[in-house]
């Protein structure tokens, strides 16, 4: 009897034991379970690869303007594909993107008020950038004050200041159909229209100029008038009509090298600085 409750004492010992372990045991399953459905509720929030960069490229106003170019390339290239070969689909694309850059590079403009503006400051504004080099600076749209008289308010498209002098510069943009003439360097028609008026009032803003600047830097600061032409043919390269040089647009550039040089670097940048000052800008509306 002994020996047999010693055995029972010890199968209840050994039972007790088992039970917290597997009560233990079972607890963890269930808590393991509970864990896994949670996981399962949650579901994972996952970022396609390049998702993130390809929205910040969509964003950026650089890629954004070359989009609509890169559209019309695909489609000119895919129906050049679908018709003959994919040798002239990719030469397609490749030209309508040059055809495009060339047409974005024409609108372009260093003056931001200026880039919907005519074409006829844009093109001389180019042609004026290459004489950067030769020591030439350039103000673009400069109001000219009003006078004594009370005569309204001018603007002259390009003062030029240089080691040849200071020009102002108007740029205009005529019917390429009529034809352009002179008589006696002291009339200028295009067509029936005679240009008097524009040639008097060109001569005019320079001389307000002349007179703002040489008040400003203490001698006198000569400033020659031109108009450049764009459009119809011009028979000649410069001539001087009414004090007016007039020349074809193209010339623009031309129109002022291989000149005597007058003025000293330090004279440029005093009538560069004057000219800032005195000659607000004006830009188009």
């Amino acid at each position: 009897m002994a020996t047999t409750e010693r055995g029972d004492t010890h199968e209840s010992r050994t039972h007790s034991r088992e039970r917290p372990e597997a009560a233990g045991a079972t607890a963890t399953q269930e808590t393991g379970s509970e864990e896994t459905r949670d996981h399962k509720d949650q579901a994972p929030v996952r970022e396609l690869p390049g998702q993130g960069t390809a929205a910040a490229l969509l964003t950026d106003p650089r890629i954004r303007r070359w989009l609509p170019t890169a559209g019309a390339a695909a489609g000119a290239g895919l129906i050049a594909l679908l018709l003959s070969s994919w040798r002239l689909g990719l030469t397609v694309a490749v030209l309508v993107v040059i055809g495009d850059t060339v047409r974005r590079s024409r609108k372009s403009s260093s003056v931001t008020a200026w880039r919907k503006s005519s074409a006829a400051e844009r093109r001389t504004e180019k042609q004026l950038k290459s004489l950067q080099r030769n020591g030439y600076v350039v103000l673009h749209a400069r109001a000219v004050p009003r006078d004594d008289d009370g005569v309204s308010d001018g603007r002259i498209d390009h003062l030029v200041i240089g080691p040849s002098g200071v020009y102002a510069i108007d740029s205009e943009k005529w019917d390429k159909r009529l034809p352009v003439r002179t008589m006696s360097h002291l009339k200028l028609f295009h067509g029936p229209f005679n240009k008097k008026d524009r040639l008097d009032e060109a001569r005019w803003e320079a001389q307000q100029a002349s007179s703002i600047l040489a008040e400003r830097v203490g001698f006198e600061v000569p400033v020659q008038p031109s108009v450049a032409i764009y459009g119809p043919s011009i028979p000649w390269k410069v001539m001087r009509v009414r004090d007016v040089d007039v020349y074809a647009g193209n010339r623009a550039r031309a129109y002022l090298r291989r000149r005597p040089r007058i003025l000293t670097e330090g004279d440029v940048e005093l009538i560069f600085e004057a000219a800032q000052q005195a000659l607000p800008p004006k830009y188009p509306d």
